[in-house]
């Protein structure tokens, strides 16, 4: 991956043998899919297994849906422990820049890049709803690029870190045949992701931030003192930003971001560490 400084954050999602798709870590608990990757699920439980980018393989379970939107949170087991620096930095995309993405389906597959040509605030996704959408201009051009589905998509800016701004759902319809676009892909936006699932809103955050570490770190934990000066700035600064959703002075999906970043910032502020 093309800038990246620390560990690939893309997953590849199983039940049993069979692939399902793609898809990424959004926090340390969630994984970020395309819904219609797990069409292949069989079992009730909504179970699935979860093969990180360097082989490793934890269990998980799909938690949230939205079908509208074509959309899916899967949450990592309670004893599986996903440090902070895997997580990708999140944030918005730069109109006629240019962008990559990291996942591909097969060792074999072609990693896609190209512009970022367009976002649009009512995009009429397949699953019917008006997302904040990204469409993209690929380079590569295959024909079919369904097993990408998922799949991060981040800004590739020269002499910058990348960062992740949308996750890959669908191709462009060919407007003369009904057929698929070569090389048109659509993207819901990082910001419309966390604005669908109340798991990455004010009564989740905290704990998706701060999951439970290996047993000698919670042993540790538990002897020194917690930190409440970030908590009480972070809950100061929800507070805020919802007064400025209900006055109309910035959009759901902008609080949503913010939400996600002034929470994240205060849990790595409070014990260190982390890429953001």
């Amino acid at each position: 991956m093309t800038g990246a400084t620390g560990p690939d954050y893309w997953v590849d999602l199983y039940q049993a043998q069979q692939r399902l798709g793609g898809g990424f870590l959004l926090t340390p608990r969630y994984i970020l899919t395309a819904l219609h990757c797990l069409r292949g699920l069989s079992t009730p439980d909504r179970s699935v297994h979860i093969i990180l980018a360097d082989g490793t393989r934890i269990e998980g379970q799909v938690c949230r849906q939205d079908e509208s939107a074509d959309l899916a949170l899967i949450e990592i087991g309670a004893h599986h422990y996903v440090p902070l620096k895997m997580i990708r930095k999140a944030g918005r995309a730069l109109v006629g820049g240019r962008w990559e993405g990291p996942y591909r389906p097969a060792l074999d597959e072609a990693k896609l890049r190209g512009n970022i040509d367009a976002q649009s605030d009512d995009y009429a996704c397949q699953g019917g709803a008006a997302i904040e959408a990204l469409q993209l201009t690929v380079d590569q051009v295959l024909g079919d690029y369904s097993g990408y589905s998922g799949g991060p998509v981040e800004s590739a800016s020269q002499g910058h870190e990348p960062i992740v701004v949308g996750i890959l759902l669908e191709q462009g319809l060919d407007r003369a045949d009904g057929q698929r676009a070569a090389n048109v892909l659509f993207a819901a936006t990082i910001a419309e992701a966390v604005s669908r699932f109340d798991h990455l809103q004010l009564s989740h955050l905290i704990d998706v931030l701060r999951p439970p570490g290996p047993p000698a770190e919670r042993q540790a934990d538990a002897s020194r003192p917690v930190a409440v000066t970030n908590g009480a700035k972070v809950e100061e600064w929800f507070h805020r930003l919802q007064q400025w959703a209900e006055s109309g002075e910035m959009d759901a999906s902008q609080i949503a971001e913010l939400k996600f970043i002034a929470a994240r910032r205060a849990i790595e502020n409070d014990f260190g560490g982390g890429s953001g």
